[in-house]
C-alpha cells in the first residue's frame, strides 16, 4: 500500500500552492497497488480511499503499514522522516537541500526552477507545471 499526500497547505490568497505536484492523476493511473490519500477537508479526492483530518497517531500508524509514501513538499515528508519511513518527495520551487531529508528520494526536475528566496511566503510564487518531474520518472523510483 502507498500513501499519497498530494497537496501542500492552502494559501491565504486562494491561489494554487506552487509546491503542489500537477500530475497526480497521471501518476495514480500508472500505479498498480492500493493507494490511500491523506489530507484535509476541502482537498480534491484523487483515489477511492481518502482519509481526511487524521490525527498524528492515525498518520503514524498508516506510515508504519505502508510500503512507501509520495508527497509534494509538505508535512508528510517531515513526519515520514521523524518516523523513520522513507518516501518520495516531488519538488518544484522549494529546495530539497534546505527543506528536504536526504534519506528520501527527492525528485527535483532542475535547480533552475527553484525560487530565489526560499524563505518568502509562497503566496508570491506562481504555480508552474514545468517545474516538476513527469509521472513516468516517479514510477521508475516507485518500482525500486
Amino acid at each position: 500500500m502507498i500513501i499519497i499526500a498530494p497537496y501542500a497547505q492552502k494559501l491565504r490568497t486562494g491561489k494554487l500552492n506552487p509546491k503542489n505536484y500537477p500530475y497526480w492523476k497521471e501518476l495514480i493511473a500508472m500505479i498498480d497497488e492500493p493507494i490511500i490519500q491523506v489530507g484535509v477537508e476541502g482537498e480534491e479526492q484523487l483515489v477511492n480511499d481518502f482519509r481526511k483530518n487524521l490525527s498524528m497517531n492515525e498518520l503514524c500508524a498508516l506510515l508504519k503499514e505502508c510500503r512507501t509514501w509520495i508527497s509534494c513538499d509538505s508535512f508528510l515528508q517531515h513526519l515520514g522522516w521523524d518516523q523513520g519511513k522513507k518516501g518520495i518527495v516531488l519538488w518544484g520551487p522549494s529546495d530539497p537541500l534546505i527543506f528536504g531529508h536526504p534519506e528520501n528520494i527527492n525528485l527535483l526536475k532542475d535547480r533552475s526552477y527553484l525560487v530565489k528566496n526560499q524563505f518568502l511566503w509562497w503566496e508570491a510564487t506562481e504555480h508552474q507545471n514545468e517545474r516538476f518531474v513527469e509521472p513516468h520518472i516517479v514510477l521508475e523510483y516507485l518500482k525500486e
